[in-house]
């Protein structure tokens, strides 16, 4: 009988230990800035392009860094938490500009998964965000 039991209670964890949703996605992305960290915060903080799809939670002026969400709703990931921190290049005229982005997949059950609601059409999806933003905020702050 404590074999049978055994076994019950083993099947039983092992399955609910093997079943869970979406684990966290990340994408971190990085460009070094030929300005000052203080002239690149400054212009981060009022740069306009990403006011068009931010939702700025908070300012760290200390630290230099923005915590955000997005404002589009229309995107296949969820949860969407980043925050782009300015910090010290290599000498005191260079800024490197770091994007960090936590989310989940949209689809949020056990697979199947369907199809444009995975992992990697999330993170393809929030690259696509990432990647130009920090471009044109270089060029952006370096043509000034």
């Amino acid at each position: 009988m404590k074999k049978i039991i055994f076994a019950l209670l083993a099947i039983m964890f092992s399955s609910s230990a093997l079943s869970h949703g979406p684990t966290p996605q990340k994408v971190q992305e990085s460009v070094s800035i030929s300005a000052s960290p203080e002239k690149t915060w400054d212009a981060l903080k009022n740069y306009s392009e990403f006011n068009k799809i931010m939702k700025v939670r908070s300012f760290d002026d200390k630290k230099m860094k923005i915590k955000y969400g997005l404002i589009k709703k229309d995107v296949p990931y969820s949860d969407y938490n980043a925050q782009i921190r300015v910090k010290k290049g290599a000498n005191e005229n260079e800024s490197i500009v770091q994007w960090t982005a936590r989310f989940y997949r949209t689809y949020k059950l056990n697979p199947p998964i369907p199809e444009g609601q995975d992992d990697a059409t999330a993170v393809a999806a929030v690259k696509e965000i990432v990647g130009p933003g920090l471009a044109g905020f270089k060029k952006s702050v370096e043509s000034n």
